[in-house]
């Protein structure tokens, strides 16, 4: 999104400020999911126990940003363009919070696996953290870049994000199968599949966000609108 510098310095001000505060949750929010999935992958309960007190910090910025949108919002009726930036700002906040709470329940799991033996051989889920980490990045380094065509990369990611879900879950299902008493373990497990797959999906709408800021351009359930359409015009037909 090009800056414009508006006559109304105060305003410009806000609007700066607003950014850097959305970039700077997106940055702490970062770096709790990267110590959420180290804790994960390297069983570290000691990190996952500071990743749980570290959450603190990102509601306060999450109370920051929307107490400065409503300000912005009461009292400097923002241009259209400036609009979509405050409108997706305030959403942008509410994912990453969601985010952040998936986070630190991903490292309460971490805890409560620790005390247990790992499964052999591990299931994929170092791969689908990975994964869901570089798209959060990147989902971030498209708002700093006001880029959306590098956001509907970040959304064309979620697929391969729910495929590996599901193999993860066939896998655990197995290990169940030939070892019952593995089942605590992989009940923990596959909750941090569910948590890492939940991730992706607010991650996703990071990326639709991004797009609306910049574009104006509406792409939630962009991928499901044509067989919507298909739905209703067979509907009607019958």
């Amino acid at each position: 999104m090009t800056e414009r510098v508006h006559i109304d310095q105060g305003h410009e001000d806000d609007l700066r400020c607003l950014r850097v505060q959305v970039i700077m949750m997106g940055g702490r929010v970062e770096t709790l999911v990267g110590a959420s999935v180290r804790a994960l992958t390297q069983r570290d309960a000691e990190l996952a126990r500071r990743t749980v007190e570290s959450h603190c910090a990102v509601d306060q910025h999450e109370i920051a940003i929307d107490s400065l949108c409503r300000r912005i919002l009461a009292r400097r009726c923002p241009a259209l363009s400036d609009l979509r930036f405050v409108t997706s700002s305030l959403r942008l906040a509410t994912d990453l919070e969601r985010i952040a709470d998936l986070g630190v329940s991903i490292s309460r799991c971490v805890l409560d696996l620790c005390a247990e033996a790992p499964l052999q051989p591990e299931v994929g889920l170092p791969r689908m953290a990975t994964e869901v980490e570089s798209m959060l990045h990147e989902a971030l380094d498209a708002f700093v870049a006001s880029d959306p065509s590098r956001a509907k990369e970040v959304i064309a990611r979620d697929q391969l994000v729910d495929n590996l879900s599901v193999q993860i879950f066939c896998e655990l299902l197995t290990h169940v199968a030939q070892n019952t008493r593995c089942m605590t373990q992989a009940l923990r497990l596959q909750s941090a599949a569910k948590y890492l797959e939940r991730i992706g999906d607010h991650v996703t709408y990071l990326g639709e966000m991004v797009v609306l800021m910049v574009r104006g351009e509406d792409v939630r359930h962009a991928a499901n609108s044509g067989d919507c359409m298909r739905a209703v015009a067979n509907h009607e037909r019958n």
